[in-house]
């Protein structure tokens, strides 16, 4: 939830910016504001819903600005990447802090907190479409995960950012409705994250069950503080690594084998005790090593600032390694017209 508000606030304020005659430094389009007013006008009444089912038309929607946004990105590799410089050994396959990646994907791929309340929201809820349902839907996100991270770091390579629409120029019209896509769909997403914590609250403290005054205070509080937190913490790649080997690396590698090994009465031979006897301790040592590395070897977060490249008459002066470009070569290529 605390990153969906970062990239609502980081996008949509740069949305607003474009609209002609605004001041780029109106309170009104910062992304304070835009935090607060996306809360309280759509995740906060999206997130009162005592149904997640009523969330499947807001879904569809989220999937249809997804395939939107996947095509703009696709497009803009094709003419943005040729004129954007390329870091040093930016083609290395990995490199020492690689394993935060780990830790990021995770987050982008971890579903298990909400598989409960989703197969409870099928029509006629069994094994066998469950089975199936789930694995489209992972076979569909690794399909877009892998373009968009293919073509996010073909463009910009070692200058990729936490949050890719960072790394666009702010007068690249198609990428700005790209930003706005991206942005309603976050928020559009968001109550999905805030059901799963509201239903682990009334499991754990209340039996289950809250009834509508318990439902409406829980659901202000945990979507107040979540906010509030977004409010503080401006950079979103930290969040995604720590949410990835705090959060999504046990949910996802951790508890899943180890309740398998406990619960599991199959002979320790078996094929699946054997994966789960591998998969923990591996979970385990990048969950330990991923939050030592994100905490002493954060990712750089240019939150709010133009990349150098978006200034072509400044872009000799701004990378001093002659090892990263050509630059002077490209001087009269890298225009403003490349991002119309």
């Amino acid at each position: 939830m605390i990153s969906y508000n970062i990239i609502a606030g980081d996008t949509l304020s740069k949305v607003f910016q474009r609209i002609p005659g605004v001041d780029p430094e109106n309170l009104f389009i910062g992304r304070h504001f835009i935090i607060g007013l996306s809360t309280v006008t759509f995740t906060l009444p999206l997130s009162l819903y005592r149904d997640i089912a009523k969330l499947g038309k807001i879904s569809l929607i989220s999937t249809g600005l997804t395939a939107l946004i996947l095509g703009i990105v696709m497009a803009r590799t094709v003419s943005l990447g040729p004129h954007i410089p390329k870091t040093e050994d930016a083609w290395v396959f990995a490199k020492p802090n690689a394993i935060q990646a780990i830790g990021v994907m995770s987050f982008a791929f971890i579903c298990h907190h909400n598989s409960f309340l989703v197969y409870s929201s099928l029509e006629e809820p069994t094994v066998a479409k469950w089975s199936r349902l789930i694995h489209m839907s992972i076979v569909i996100s690794v399909f877009i995960c892998i373009i968009f991270a293919t073509c996010g770091y073909l463009t910009f390579t070692g200058f990729t950012q936490g949050d890719l629409f960072e790394n666009y120029c702010r007068n690249d019209d198609l990428v700005t409705f790209g930003r706005f896509c991206y942005g309603v769909t976050v928020i559009l997403t968001y109550p999905m994250e805030c059901f799963v914590t509201r239903e682990v609250i009334a499991n754990v403290f209340f039996g289950g069950n809250l009834s509508l005054v318990f439902h409406i205070v829980v659901t202000v509080i945990v979507v107040t503080v979540a906010m509030l937190v977004s409010l503080l913490i401006d950079c979103l790649g930290i969040v995604l690594e720590l949410n990835g080997v705090l959060c999504a690396i046990p949910l996802i590698f951790i508890i899943p084998s180890a309740c398998y090994l406990k619960l599991s009465e199959e002979p320790k031979t078996h094929s699946d005790k054997i994966m789960s006897c591998v998969v923990l301790p591996i979970g385990a040592v990048v969950m330990v090593f991923g939050f030592v590395m994100a905490v002493t070897n954060p990712q750089d977060c240019t939150h709010g600032q133009e990349m150098f490249y978006c200034f072509p008459d400044n872009f000799s002066l701004t990378n001093t390694s002659d090892s990263h470009v050509q630059q002077t070569t490209q001087l009269s290529i890298l225009n403003i017209s490349v991002f119309q």
